[in-house]
């Protein structure tokens, strides 16, 4: 799946005239955001020689078993680990995107625990947060599919890259599973 069919969802939500489309597609394009980053890290830390088929349902569980591992933190474990930064694949709209999701988050948290958002957001005013996720999406999607051989979108992030042994270049390196655990301990969890 890319990035284009990913968002096909929220493309017909935006295009329909139910009443609840800015909240509806405004949500889903946040929760594939965060997915995105997700896909992104696993995969980097899979492509270690260490791990292999048998060890995805610990590597699982490992992420699974936290609680304490949110957007930010993703993004924190991502630029721990690997050479380049989120900032960089991002680019020149980094500074502006970033902030944007950041709202996006609070006003998410604040309307799926059932509370008012202090801006009492027009549908407008959520689309343009869908506009701008889908812009980080696709700025990401595009420079990892260049950088990493995955866009974060493609089904099944614990595979093997085609990219040229890239693990070699990062940050950090994992032995185990256990060494994975602490990772996310250590960088990611708030």
């Amino acid at each position: 799946m890319s990035y284009a069919q990913e968002f096909e969802t929220v493309d017909l939500i935006v295009a329909s005239s139910a009443e609840t489309r800015g909240v509806d597609a405004f949500a889903l394009s946040l929760i594939k955001s965060e997915r995105q980053i997700r896909r992104l890290l696993t995969h980097v830390v899979y492509q270690y020689p260490c791990f292999g088929y048998a060890d995805i349902p610990s590597l699982r569980f490992s992420l699974s078993s936290n609680r304490n591992v949110y957007f930010e933190g993703f993004i924190r474990g991502f630029d721990t680990i690997y050479p380049r930064s989120v900032r960089d694949l991002i680019g020149q709209d980094y500074d502006r995107l970033r902030p944007r999701l950041n709202e996006a988050i609070d006003h998410r948290n604040k309307i799926f625990h059932g509370q008012l958002t202090s801006k009492s957001l027009t549908r407008e005013e959520l689309l343009n947060y869908v506009s701008d996720i889908r812009c980080w999406c696709k700025a990401l999607a595009d420079a990892a599919l260049v950088e990493i051989g995955y866009d974060g979108f493609t089904r099944d992030s614990f595979r093997k890259s085609e990219a040229d042994r890239f693990w070699e270049r990062c940050r950090l390196q994992l032995t185990d599973v256990n060494a994975y655990h602490q990772f996310i301990k250590q960088y990611m969890q708030r």
